[in-house]
């Protein structure tokens, strides 16, 4: 990987670090202020939002960072794409949020769900738009590779939703002043962004027509398809938790979204892999660069590997420490769920950079019928289990149709000419986690406190964990060397 790809890598995961550090502490206020039932209603509506958020976003997001990217002849490309993604965004959004906000209105709401689901509606109709507009912002900095001025705006937006939203819950707002805490802090983040735009493109390209020879065909295929890719993305994220809140209740949907908030800190560094390779391979996809494209795909899917490895084996362990200390004791119930979700949350993060390359070419066909097999699969073993199993059914079956992602992604990458298996290492890195779960799992059983075991054996398990994967080759001399040399100056200056 460059550089540039490398300082994209490391500007998103260290601003989603930051997100979860601000949200660590705050999260199981916000869980024991709503409850969990109430909680089970939250994330059924945070559901509800991100596959909805599919059609609204129209594959502007994924559109704008991949075409703003790639090096054009026609004067004037970048602004221009910026100017069409815009309009497209809007056209998408704004009538998104009148049929919804009208479905509420006339009582489509009430039908399936209960009256108070109602203002909710409304709300996230209104969060649609305001994300909508961040979306854009975000895209086009990520896009012209300012990934270090993109990122900070979820710092910014989350660094105002907490104190809004637990403040609005306290005063017994429940799940709507959670909701209004996100329209808040969304539309201060989407004002920061354009006024960052306005520096590095002209803000008029929103109100100028494109030219004759602007390929509009190329880009609305590519969204249209996109919409279609991320569709079944989301129901794969999705299905569980949408099919559980009906079938078990809010209570149930509220221990297991406690479990998948817990498994999010899996995919902190493929999610930033993933967001960074679309518009970094696109540009190597244009050159005809595939060669790099090759050496790019196996260093980043090998790197997702170990480091996903890694957090498992010690949320493996700490589970049962970690979640009644964290969520309180009613919450014991989620250990279990997240302890099976482990297993194919990895597999579903290797998938993700092998994903956003493929994606990078714009062939999206093949894509979408990796990802449709996967959901497939999922959906039909969340429907078996779900009823007569709860929520360690719809982990057990969410687990198996995430690791299919992977299965069925390699074959994607394969038919579209890379390889993203060539420098994979899977024994060794296997070797490393079994190593290390022998030292700390019997570490922790032996500590007697909760918190001192959480102190303790998360740093001996890293010193474990590296010092085993050096051994066995997981990572050698040239892995070494090459971090080395694409740290910051002031990093290779300390070392002698």
């Amino acid at each position: 990987m460059s550089r540039d790809i490398l300082r994209g890598i490391v500007s998103i995961a260290g601003s989603n670090v930051a997100v979860m550090v601000l949200a660590f502490p705050l999260t199981p206020i916000l869980v024991r202020f709503l409850g969990s039932a109430q909680y089970g209603d939250y994330a059924f509506m945070l559901s509800f939002l991100s596959v909805a958020w599919v059609f609204v976003n129209g594959g502007v997001f994924d559109g704008m960072r991949k075409y703003i990217a790639e090096e054009r002849e026609m004067a004037n490309w970048q602004e221009y794409v910026f100017g069409f993604y815009f309009r497209v965004a809007l056209v998408f959004a704004v009538p998104s949020a009148l049929v919804i906000g009208l479905a509420a209105y006339v009582g489509v709401i009430e039908f399936a769900l209960d009256a108070t689901f109602r203002t909710y509606f409304y709300l996230i109709g209104v969060l649609i738009v305001a994300r909508q507009l961040r979306a854009v912002g975000r895209s086009v900095l990520m896009g012209l590779g300012d990934e270090h001025l993109s990122e900070p705006l979820l710092i910014l937006e989350k660094f105002f939703f907490w104190p809004v939203a637990l403040g609005l819950v306290y005063t017994g707002l429940g799940v709507s002043g959670v909701l209004v805490g996100h329209i808040v802090a969304v539309l201060l983040s989407a004002t920061t962004a354009f006024v960052i735009l306005s520096r590095r493109v002209s803000i008029a390209a929103l109100f100028r027509r494109t030219p004759p020879d602007f390929p509009r065909r190329t880009l609305v295929s590519f969204n249209n398809r996109t919409i279609v890719l991320m569709f079944l993305l989301n129901a794969l994220l999705y299905t569980d938790i949408l099919l559980l809140h009906p079938i078990a209740g809010s209570e149930q949907a509220g221990y297991y979204q406690a479990a998948i908030v817990i498994t999010d800190f899996l995919w902190l560094v493929p999610f930033a892999v993933q967001l960074t390779l679309l518009h970094s391979s696109s540009e190597l996809w244009s050159n005809g660069r595939r060669e790099r494209i090759n050496e790019v795909s196996a260093l980043a899917t090998r790197y997702v590997f170990l480091v996903t490895m890694l957090f498992c084996v010690g949320i493996a362990v700490l589970a049962d420490s970690f979640v009644p200390l964290y969520y309180g004791g009613e919450f014991e119930a989620a250990i279990r769920p997240l302890q099976f979700l482990l297993i194919g949350v990895v597999g579903f993060a290797v998938a993700r950079p092998i994903f956003a390359i493929g994606q990078g070419k714009g062939t999206l066909r093949t894509l979408i019928y990796a990802t449709g097999a996967a959901v497939a699969f999922n959906l039909v073993l969340n429907l078996l289990l779900i009823p007569r199993y709860g929520t360690n059914g719809a982990a057990v079956a969410t687990s198996i149709g995430y690791g299919s992602m992977l299965i069925f992604h390699v074959w994607s990458a394969r038919r579209l000419g890379f390889d993203p298996l060539g420098d994979f290492r899977f024994g060794r890195i296997l070797a490393t986690t079994v190593v290390t779960g022998v030292v700390i799992y019997p570490l922790d059983a032996v500590i007697g406190s909760p918190v001192v075991s959480l102190l303790l054996v998360p740093p001996v398990g890293l010193v474990i964990f590296l010092l085993t994967a050096v051994t066995v080759g997981a990572i050698d001399d040239d892995d070494i060397i090459y971090m080395l040399e694409r740290s910051p100056e002031r990093v290779q200056r300390m070392i002698p």
